[in-house]
C-alpha cells in the first residue's frame, strides 16, 4: 500500500447509511475515494441538486476532505461538483452531500443509488496564526493578477 507513516493518521472512521457502499479507491494508489449517491434523482438540464452520499467521516485533526468532481462524469455527461472542491472540515460529523451541476443545457441527468458521483481527497492543511500588517513583502510578481503570465498558447521563452 501507499500509507505514509508521517501522515496525521492512517485510519479513517466512516459511518454509512444502510446499503451504501464503503468509499473506495478505483486503483491502488489513487488519491480520491469514490463517493456514491444514496438516492435516486434527476438533475434537470442546466440544473443542480444537493445529493446525499449516505456517508459521514471522522477526518483526522490537521486534515481536510476535498470533495472533487469525477473526470468521467464531467467529460461524458457534463456533470460536475458545483462548488468543487467542496470542503469537509475535520470537526464535521454529518452526512457528506455533494452539490452537483448538470452543465448540459438540453439533457437531464439521472442518478441512481450507488452511482459514483464525486471523489473525497483527504489532505493535510496549515492553519496559520493571522497577523495583520500594513505592507507585504515584495516579490517579482507583486500585485500582477489575472493574465499576468501571458495569454493562451505556448509559454514565452525565458531566453528572450
Amino acid at each position: 500500500m501507499y500509507d505514509d507513516p508521517t501522515a496525521p493518521s492512517s485510519t479513517l472512521q466512516i459511518r454509512l447509511e444502510d446499503g451504501v457502499p464503503l468509499p473506495h479507491r478505483a486503483h491502488d494508489g489513487d488519491a480520491g475515494l469514490d463517493l456514491t449517491s444514496s438516492e435516486d434523482l434527476v438533475i434537470p438540464a442546466g440544473g443542480r441538486a444537493l445529493v446525499d452520499t449516505g456517508t459521514a467521516v471522522a477526518l483526522p485533526p490537521g486534515t481536510v476532505g476535498l470533495v472533487c468532481p469525477r473526470s468521467g462524469l464531467a467529460s461524458r455527461h457534463g456533470v460536475t461538483v458545483l462548488n468543487g472542491p467542496g470542503i469537509v472540515d475535520a470537526g464535521y460529523r454529518g452526512p457528506i452531500r455533494v452539490a452537483l451541476h448538470n452543465t448540459d443545457l438540453t439533457e437531464p441527468f439521472t442518478l441512481h443509488r450507488g452511482d459514483r458521483i464525486a471523489q473525497l481527497v483527504i489532505v493535510p492543511f496549515l492553519a496559520p496564526v493571522l497577523q495583520q500588517v500594513d505592507e507585504l513583502d515584495e516579490t517579482d510578481r507583486a500585485a500582477a493578477g489575472f493574465g499576468s503570465s501571458g495569454g493562451f498558447g505556448t509559454a514565452p521563452s525565458k531566453e528572450g
